[in-house]
């Protein structure tokens, strides 16, 4: 049975293959496109998935898509009369569900096929069961409490439910207009953070101010005894105006989400380009502080209700790190699982999962512990490629001498890119489209943040240590697959990772397994053997742009930026190399 699951016409527009219950692959349509956080139909993504498995779309069952556009029909309809003055947003949400509901259509266009040669049948299901469904069915858990928490999706803002083998019952929901994302949203714009995708900023800048307004923040996000929330509305006008999109080449935008009376509360909202004061930092903690409430809050009273001590997180609020790696300090759960996609990207793969869980009497399930879902190129393509551009380059004979190699640049400083397999599917790079140097470089954050990445100095980088040597650097031990949970990391290990190290002694960690990852932990292993640390310093390989997928994109983000050398495959392109041949030229 093949299922093609989609994310369409909303943010993180993203394609998954499965068969018989196995991921076959997934991608993000940025990632093919060039532009973050791409929106419309994935029909890069889709033909990807369908090449990559040598299939055509006549073999498949099922198309799933995470959108159903009759949830809560009746609010929706109520919520819009209130909005008819906004003819633009009406129009926008009419030609959006137009859109979701003749998928084999709009699918049908863009291949090029009629659509009759499509004989799958086409299931919507409901955004956060999508969401649900990407981390219950994912996970090793026969038994979990399930927590879909983002913005909005099919009027939903927040799902709960209980997972038992091939079934998700769904307990409570909180909907339209009340949610925590668009209050972290709201906060990043007035943070200056305009764009879509921004609110990691905020989570990034919180551990330099102190969470002094959170009893204010109390007043707007409003929590209540059985777990829930709600938003003090005034402070927002999303409920009045509508959440308004743009959808620009594709790149989604929000407009403005909160009102006058947040201004008046908290004074001019920073502009861009403004210097961030203190008191900005301040509030990014303060709210960053009040959302880790909200979330403990839930998931404590879910897991009363449950009396489970299991627990599967999913949505955009489970791209929360920070809060993340929190939940077993602040609930009586024990274990928690959080897919590589937490993010909308994920509902293509949720969405399917949904549906053959319902269609198989398989009780047997993946237990997904791998990103690496996306495209990936031999080494002889990698070196054609570089053939076809003119540059010198070195082609090592195995791993293990490009390993060698690699490390001992390493070793000496060299800063990195790192260009292996089968692109992630998720928002972070897991070491095969990373940036990666010495997290004992004192220099290195200043280094990437200016020269490679060119982005905010505050933002932090995350360290990628061999699961075994977890508990001699962490204050926590746990596996983290996906780089999705902060630990504090020992006091007396701080001093020597200086560029892993946030502000306030936590790193944003990904355990690095050898079966998982077995080019990556050698390489870090190699590393160790040099150094004697167990981590190297990971970013994603990019610069203001989609993680790189193709070997091309990688080539280029190398020549423009001042990375040292770029390892793809078993190939290195080195930086003195293209400085020699500049100057014989």
């Amino acid at each position: 049975m093949y299922i093609l699951g989609v994310n369409a016409y909303h943010g993180d527009s993203a394609a998954c293959l499965i068969k018989d219950g196995k991921i076959v692959n997934a991608i993000e349509e940025e990632r093919i496109r060039r532009i973050k956080h791409w929106a419309g139909l994935p029909s890069a993504a889709i033909k990807f998935c369908l090449k990559d498995a040598g299939i055509s779309i006549s073999d498949l069952d099922y198309i799933t898509i995470g959108r159903y556009p009759y949830a809560h029909f009746f609010r929706k309809v109520f919520s819009s009369l209130k909005k008819l003055t906004k003819q633009g947003f009406i129009k926008d949400r009419l030609s959006n569900i137009q859109k979701v509901s003749s998928l084999k259509f709009e699918i049908a266009k863009e291949l090029g096929v009629s659509e009759r040669e499509i004989g799958a049948k086409i299931i919507h299901v409901e955004h956060h069961k999508s969401h649900m469904a990407s981390a219950f069915f994912a996970s090793p858990f026969e038994e979990s409490a399930v927590l879909s928490i983002d913005g909005f999706g099919d009027f939903s803002s927040t799902m709960l439910g209980v997972g038992r083998g091939n079934n998700l019952k769904i307990l409570d929901s909180v909907t339209y207009p009340h949610s925590i994302g668009v209050f972290y949203t709201a906060f990043t714009q007035f943070l200056g953070f305009p764009f879509y995708g921004d609110e990691y900023k905020v989570m990034g800048l919180a551990p330099y101010g102190e969470p002094r307004f959170v009893n204010k923040l109390k007043d707007i996000l409003i929590l209540k005894k059985n777990g829930l929330f709600e938003l003090n509305l005034d402070y927002f006008i999303h409920d009045k105006q509508g959440v308004s999109m743009l959808w620009n080449n594709g790149m989604p935008s929000i407009w403005r989400l909160y009102s006058d009376k947040l201004i008046k509360e908290f004074g001019i909202p920073r502009e861009k380009d403004e210097i961030l004061s203190q008191y900005h930092k301040d509030i990014a903690a303060s709210v960053q502080k009040h959302c880790e409430n909200a979330i403990f809050n839930l998931l404590n009273n879910l897991q009363k209700k449950t009396g489970l001590k299991n627990v599967c997180i999913a949505g955009g609020i489970a791209q929360n790190s920070v809060a993340n790696g929190k939940i077993l300090e602040n609930t009586d759960f024990k274990r928690v699982y959080i897919p590589s996609a937490g993010h909308d990207a994920g509902v293509s793969m949720g969405s399917a999962l949904w549906v053959y869980n319902k269609k198989s009497h398989n009780s047997k399930r993946e237990y997904i512990r791998s990103s690496y879902l996306g495209a990936h190129y031999s080494d002889e393509y990698i070196e054609s490629l570089i053939k076809e551009k003119g540059l010198n380059y070195v082609k090592y004979s195995s791993d293990d001498e490009t390993i060698e190699y690699t490390s001992s640049m390493l070793m000496n400083g060299a800063v990195i890119g790192w260009f292996q397999g089968r692109t992630e599917f998720g928002p972070r790079a897991l070491g095969n489209r990373s940036v990666l140097v010495h997290p004992g470089r004192l220099d290195a954050k200043d280094l990437i943040n200016s020269k490679i990445k060119r982005r905010e100095s505050f933002r932090p980088f995350a360290p990628s240590i061999l699961r075994e040597y977890v508990g001699e650097y962490f204050e926590q031990e746990d596996d983290v697959f996906f780089m999705e949970k902060v630990f504090r990391i020992r006091y007396e290990k701080r001093a020597l990772l200086p560029a892993v190290t946030h502000v306030d002694g936590t790193g944003r960690l990904q355990t690095v397994h050898k079966d998982i990852s077995p080019k990556y932990y050698m390489l870090i292993d190699k590393f160790r053997e040099k150094t004697g640390l167990p981590i190297l310093l990971n970013t994603s390989f990019n610069e203001n742009e989609p993680i790189v997928n193709h070997p091309s994109e990688a080539i280029d983000c190398f020549l423009r930026t001042e990375m040292d050398a770029v390892v793809l495959g078993n190939i290195m392109i080195k930086r003195e190399d293209i400085k020699s041949e500049n100057k014989l030229k």
